[in-house]
């Protein structure tokens, strides 16, 4: 008898064996008798590819300053890449990753900065999970705006048609490919890919049914002033970049890292966080590792509103905690690049203009031009919101080119002008502050969060309770939408070298306090509403 049922096991192994090869077989030849670009006009196919799962995927026709070179590929995929054009002098790339283990789910994927780089990063991670994941170069290739001179249809796509064609496309080959249409639809992106989710809300509310956007480079026209008028190295009140990354970052630390209660490196509310700089003014008992008081008005400048002569807003300020990756870029002395690049192409169409006269002027013209009603500032976003849409947005706290005090202002403008409770906007958009992290990832808080792919969800589960994308999904499709979300810090950022701390990131309005213990772990930090 027991023979007999060694015999049955190994018989049934061999039929599911059988099977799954049949199946995987099935898929690669499905995959390679596809034509998608025979379902649209004047498409051209660049790649169709089934890949293994495992595959290190190289990406040689990959523009070389977008920085991919290969990307292992975790699950097989049907790898297409598509030429579409979206006028008679511009065009897009775009790649679909279409999964053999299929969820029934649509993923589309933003970009970075004025970059034209496709995120492949995210496409494995998509895939990985079960959805069929786009993603597009935004119309142009590389990280320069230089096609976009003097031509308005490549400012287009960059500003929104991508996204919106990525979604058009995705969707129908997707229904091709598998012969029936997907049941939902995700976005995920952050920085300029934060915008982009949000701006798909607000001018195609159909195109998603979920959202993630972190960091939202949202009121696009004045943050890149605001990136442009920080002081240069020509001023005289320069501070050299290794100024602010030690005594000035050491002193915003000493008068502000434990409002929150402990002392961690990491402020937990930058908001509560009122820096004075003039304690680091030279005098005759300090005159190492102090500021004169033109520098000490410079630092005041950096952490106060940018405004026009008659004080209306700009931007907010930068948040105070976030100097020793900003001191690499915005606090450096030198020209934003990705400034430099918006205004030189495409606000003003002259490569010899310089940032070095940059003023509210500049930021005038480029808000009123708003080159491919880029703007991204809407007041509310019904729409999205009637057609049962969910928004999720996050930003670091620490974040060095996007200050995190912008998101809960554009958050509260959508509150304030339908009059709603906090309660009320929960039902559709929720906004979480990651201490301790900063642009987009990094930095020493509670940072991996499953928020993109790649390090930003390296070894968590794309489980609810510990990935915020993961979450998002549990949201949109059971209605059970996340209180806090689960940050993890690793040892030096390393996967392998175990977990550093562990932190629940609180929904806005609400900040973390310390309630003693271990400050690594999650259960010693308690979301409260803010001391006013």
């Amino acid at each position: 008898m027991f023979r007999g049922i060694v015999l049955s096991l190994i018989w049934l192994r061999f039929v599911v064996t059988a099977a799954a090869h049949k199946q995987h077989d099935d898929f690669r030849a499905r995959c390679r008798a596809f034509k998608p670009e025979k379902h649209f006009k004047n498409a051209t196919r660049n790649v169709l590819k089934y890949v293994a799962p495992g595959t290190n995927l190289t990406l040689p026709d990959n523009v070389a300053s977008c920085n991919r070179n290969s990307q292992v590929v975790p699950e097989a995929v049907c790898r297409i890449a598509l030429s579409i054009p979206t006028s008679n002098r511009s065009s897009i790339t775009l790649e679909l990753w279409l999964p053999e283990k299929w969820g029934g789910r649509f993923l589309a994927t933003g970009n970075g900065g004025v970059d034209g780089c496709i995120r492949y990063e995210d496409l494995a991670y998509g895939s990985q999970n079960g959805f069929a994941t786009a993603g597009a170069n935004n119309g142009h290739n590389g990280t320069t705006l230089i096609t976009a001179l003097n031509n308005d249809d490549v400012v287009e796509d960059y500003a929104h048609r991508s996204l919106h064609t990525t979604a058009q496309v995705g969707k129908r080959l997707v229904r091709q490919f598998y012969r029936k249409p997907h049941k939902k639809s995700y976005y995920i992106g952050c920085s300029l890919g934060g915008r982009q989710g949000i701006d798909a809300a607000d001018k195609y509310p159909a195109d998603y049914d979920a959202i993630l956007a972190g960091a939202p480079a949202v009121d696009f026209n004045n943050l890149y002033s605001w990136r442009a008028h920080f002081p240069l190295n020509t001023s005289a009140n320069y501070i050299p970049p290794e100024s602010w990354r030690t005594f000035i970052h050491d002193e915003v630390l000493r008068q502000c890292d434990t409002l929150d209660g402990v002392r961690d490196t990491v402020i937990e509310d930058p908001l509560q966080c009122n820096f004075d700089p003039s304690k680091l003014l030279c005098s005759s008992s300090r005159q190492t590792n102090c500021l004169t008081s033109q520098q000490i008005q410079s630092v005041a400048q950096v952490y106060s509103p940018y405004t026009y002569p008659n004080k209306t807003l700009i931007y907010p300020p930068l948040q105070p905690g976030a100097e020793i990756a900003a001191s690499a870029g915005l606090l450096s002395g030198q020209p934003f690049p990705l400034s430099v690049e918006w205004f030189k192409y495409v606000i003003y169409n002259n490569p010899t203009w310089s940032p070095y006269n940059f003023s509210t002027s500049d930021a005038s013209f480029a808000e009123s031009k708003n080159s491919g009603n880029i703007r991204t500032w809407p007041k509310d976003l019904r729409a999205f919101r009637n057609r049962g849409g969910k928004l999720l947005m996050y930003h670091g706290l620490q974040d060095q080119q996007i200050t995190s005090f912008n998101t809960p202002r554009f958050y509260e403008r959508m509150r304030n002008s339908r009059g709603k409770s906090y309660e009320e906007m929960d039902e559709w958009v929720r906004y979480f502050r990651i201490s301790g992290m900063g642009h987009c990832n990094s930095g020493p808080g509670g940072w991996v969060l499953g928020q993109l792919g790649g390090a930003s969800a390296a070894g968590i589960p794309f489980e609810a309770k510990e990935n915020v994308f993961a979450a998002l999904v549990e949201w949109a499709e059971r209605g059970e939408a996340r209180e806090s979300i689960l940050g993890t810090k690793y040892v030096n950022d390393t996967v392998e070298l175990g977990v550093q701390l562990e932190r629940r990131h609180c929904k806005w309005p609400l900040t973390n306090k310390y309630r003693g213990g271990d400050a690594s772990l999650p259960e010693s930090w308690e979301c409260m509403q803010p001391e006013c």
